[in-house]
């Protein structure tokens, strides 16, 4: 009998020993589409479901020796991107990346452009947007929050504006789409927008869902590796935010606790 065979998503993210987010998150969110996750991890962190207490980054060439191992055998149908853990990660994570798109020029690559954790704890040894700097010349997608949409169009030169206006900046100097997720809010409804380059003047998009109460580690794991598995499996991109946020909304809807603070989203 012939098994069958899954898309695979290539992911470079640290590793949570909570399991509330980083690349545990990832493998489940990615399974529960019905792709599979080859996973490279990026660094060791020591956290629980709230706060992140260490980052300990794998060396780059144990890092490049994970994935050259995975590519060398597997087929890669997208990527999708985390915490690097440190600058010298970020750049081997780049090259990599480059020499997979000779092959295949429309690789989808979904970068969460994580500077900190929800508490604001770092998640990288050094300044965490000198440390992503690399990844944005080499993701098509990025999903940030508002806070980090307002921080990565700083740093590229944007000095205020608003969201729209950021996330414009953001297509000029970084991918081919971003969606601005807006869960920092405080309205009672969450709207998450998405903008790409062909429509750079206006919103192409934009999804409200009910915010839902409490607060939730690993919400950004989870959606932006259910829309990289989305695309691995051959949909377009409006279709892969589309499915990839409401299986995110339903898993916040159904989360669990494991201890006083951040919930687990419940990734099934």
């Amino acid at each position: 009998m012939q098994a069958v065979q899954r898309r695979c998503v290539l992911v470079f993210a640290g590793s949570d020993p909570s399991g509330g987010a980083g690349i545990q998150a990832d493998v489940q969110a990615i399974a529960a589409q019905g792709a599979h996750a080859l996973t490279v991890i990026t660094a060791l962190t020591v956290q629980d479901n709230d706060r992140v207490h260490a980052v300990h980054p794998v060396a780059p060439e144990i890092l490049a020796q994970q994935a050259q191992a995975l590519i060398a055998r597997i087929p890669v149908a997208a990527v999708k991107l985390g915490i690097p853990g440190s600058r010298a990660n970020a750049q081997a994570i780049a090259c990599i990346i480059c020499s997979l798109k000779q092959k295949q020029p429309d690789l989808a690559v979904v970068l969460d452009p994580v500077l900190g954790s929800g508490h604001g704890d770092a998640l990288a040894v050094e300044n965490a947007l000198q440390v992503i700097a690399p990844l944005l010349e080499v993701a098509t997608l990025l999903t940030p929050n508002l806070p980090e949409a307002s921080l990565l169009s700083s740093h590229l030169g944007v000095r205020a504006g608003t969201p729209l206006l950021q996330a414009q900046y953001l297509l000029q100097h970084a991918c081919t789409d971003v969606l601005v997720k807006g869960g920092h809010g405080s309205a009672a409804v969450v709207s998450n927008l998405w903008l790409n380059h062909a429509h750079g003047g206006h919103w192409l998009r934009e999804w409200q869902w009910p915010r839902l109460a409490g607060e939730f580690h690993g919400s950004g794991c989870t959606l932006a590796s259910a829309i990289a598995a989305q695309l691995a499996l051959g949909h377009g991109m409006e279709h892969a935010l589309d499915k990839a946020q409401a299986y995110c909304q339903q898993a916040l809807a159904s989360a669990f606790s494991i201890t006083d603070g951040q919930m687990i989203p419940a990734r099934i």
